[in-house]
C-alpha cells in the first residue's frame, strides 16, 4: 500500500520548519508528500496566502503537491469549523477523491492540535498517524484544551525547535507524546534558503542596527490600544544603550498609527529610524541586517536571534504583563514567563544572551506554571509544582503566580484555609449573606 505524507502550514514560519525537519531526515520515506495550506485571518479573502508570501517556492520543492484548505471547504472559515461525528466518513472519501489519494495509507503532520484547522483535518483521517510540530515557545507550555483520546493517542512525536536548550516542552506530555527537536542547522540553512529569494528584503538599510520586534498586545486582549506603548519604549530602550540606527518591523495586524509615534520620538531622540513594511520572517532580517541588538517583549523570534544567530537580545514590558494577563490559563503566559525569566530587561539597561545553564531551573519553574494552569488536565505536574513552590517561591518567582489560584489548588504559597465543620459552616454563612445582600441591591 502506498504512502501519503501529508503536511498542514498556516505560517512561512511553520513552512520553514517543516522544511528543516524534512531536511534533516525527521519524517520516514514516502510516496508523496503533499502540503496543504490555510489562511487563518479574520478575512482570508483580503490577505495574502501563505503560497504566495515571498520565498514560498525554495521551500515547496520539498513537496509533490500543494492543496488548499481554504478552497476545500469554502465557504466555511478554517478556524471556525469542525466536521459532525457522523459526517466524517462522507468527508474523508469527499477528500480522498478530490486530492487522489486513493486508498493510500495517510500520515498526518500538524500544527496547533488542540483547534482547528488542524484539530478538523486530523478527525477527517480517523486512522492516520499524528505527528505535531511546533513552531514557537508555546509549546513549553501544557495543551491549552482537553483533546479527545481518539485524536491525542495517535500523536506519535512533537517536533519543535530547541529555542531553550534543555527545557522539554509540557505539550501534548498528558499523552504520552515524546519531544524530538529540530536540528538548528537544519532550520538556519532553510531561512537562508529563504533570504536568497528576497535578497533586496532590507531595502536599504545597512548591517549592525538595533531591530525591534514589534507585538500587538491589544489583539490579544491584554491591553488597550491606547495602552500600547511597547513599541516607543522598545526604541527610548535602545537609544539609551547607544544605538543610533534602529529598525522596526511592526506586526502585521497592529494600527498604521504606530508608524507616526514612532517616527515622533524618534525624532526627539535623534536617531536614525526605519520603519520594514513588508511581511517578512524575522530570521530573514537576522541573516541579512545581522542587527546589533533585537528587542522585543516575549516573541519567540528573540530566541531565534540568539540560538540560531548569537544576536544579543533584550525584552520589556514582561514584568507588568505577567500581572495583567487573563484568565491565569491564557497560553500566552508560558512564552511572556520564559522571556522573563530568562533574556536581559532592556528597562534595567541590559542586553546580551538568556541566562545560561537556567534549562533545569526553569523545567522546575514550568512546571508549576504548567499545573497552575491546567491542573485537571496536567494532574501528573502536582509533586513538580509543590516541590518547586516549597523551595524555589521567592520575590522575583512569585510574579509568575497569583496567590488565589495558589490557594484554590491547595499548593505551597497559597492562603491557608481552615479545615473541618466550623470552617464550612462561616463559609456557607458568608455565601447566604451574599445572596441576600445582592437581592437587597437589585431591589434599591
Amino acid at each position: 500500500m502506498a504512502t501519503t505524507q501529508i503536511f498542514f502550514a498556516s505560517s512561512l514560519f511553520g513552512t520553514a520548519t517543516l522544511a528543516a525537519a524534512i531536511d534533516s531526515g525527521v519524517f520516514a520515506d514516502a510516496d508523496r508528500r503533499l502540503l496543504l495550506v490555510a489562511d487563518n485571518a479574520a478575512n482570508p479573502e483580503t490577505a495574502p496566502s501563505l503560497d504566495k508570501a515571498a520565498g514560498f517556492e525554495r521551500l515547496r520543492d520539498r513537496f509533490d503537491g500543494l492543496l488548499s484548505w481554504n478552497e476545500t471547504i469554502s465557504p466555511f472559515h478554517p478556524a471556525g469549523w469542525t466536521p459532525r461525528g457522523d459526517d466524517v466518513p462522507l468527508w474523508e472519501r469527499h477528500l480522498r477523491r478530490l486530492w487522489d489519494l486513493g486508498d493510500d495509507r495517510i500520515e498526518l503532520v500538524v500544527e496547533s492540535i488542540q483547534v482547528s484547522p488542524a484539530l478538523a483535518i486530523a478527525q477527517l483521517f480517523p486512522d492516520a498517524p499524528l505527528d505535531v510540530y511546533a513552531d514557537g515557545l508555546m509549546s513549553y507550555g501544557p495543551t491549552r484544551n482537553r483533546i479527545d483520546p481518539l485524536v491525542g493517542e495517535r500523536v506519535r512525536r512533537l517536533l519543535h525547535l530547541d529555542l531553550v536548550p534543555g527545557l522539554k516542552p509540557l505539550l501534548l506530555g498528558e499523552f504520552g507524546v515524546k519531544p524530538q527537536p529540530v536540528p538548528t542547522e537544519s532550520f538556519v540553512k532553510v531561512v537562508g534558503e529563504l533570504s536568497d529569494a528576497v535578497p533586496d528584503a532590507c531595502g536599504d538599510v545597512s548591517e549592525g542596527p538595533a531591530l525591534l520586534l514589534g507585538q500587538y498586545l491589544a489583539a490579544l486582549g491584554i491591553l488597550s490600544p491606547a495602552e500600547e506603548d511597547l513599541h516607543v519604549r522598545m526604541l527610548a530602550g535602545a537609544a539609551a544603550l547607544g544605538h543610533r540606527r534602529i529598525v522596526f518591523k511592526p506586526h502585521p495586524t497592529a494600527p498604521p498609527a504606530w508608524t507616526g509615534a514612532l517616527e515622533r520620538r524618534a525624532a526627539s531622540l535623534g536617531v536614525e529610524l526605519t520603519v520594514l513594511d513588508r511581511p517578512l520572517l524575522a530570521e530573514v532580517l537576522f541573516r541579512q541586517l545581522r542587527p546589533a541588538l533585537v528587542v522585543g517583549c516575549f516573541s519567540t523570534a528573540l530566541f531565534t536571534a540568539s540560538v540560531s544567530y548569537g544576536i544579543p537580545v533584550a525584552r520589556i514590558g514582561t514584568e507588568p504583563l505577567l500581572e495583567r494577563l487573563a484568565p491565569y490559563h491564557n497560553s500566552n503566559r508560558v512564552p511572556l514567563t520564559i522571556a522573563d525569566a530568562l533574556l536581559p530587561d532592556l528597562a534595567a539597561g541590559e542586553s546580551g544572551t538568556p541566562r545560561p545553564g537556567a534549562g533545569e531551573e526553569l523545567a522546575g519553574l514550568l512546571g508549576a506554571v504548567g499545573f497552575a494552569m491546567q491542573a485537571r488536565l496536567r494532574p501528573d505536574l502536582r509533586p513538580a509544582a509543590e516541590r518547586f513552590l516549597r523551595t524555589g517561591l521567592d520575590e522575583r518567582t512569585s510574579r509568575y503566580f497569583k496567590r488565589r489560584r495558589l490557594t484554590v489548588l491547595g499548593l505551597p504559597g497559597g492562603v491557608p484555609v481552615p479545615r473541618g465543620r466550623v470552617a464550612r459552616r462561616v463559609a456557607g454563612r458568608a455565601r447566604r449573606l451574599k445572596r441576600v445582600l445582592k437581592r437587597v441591591g437589585a431591589g434599591g
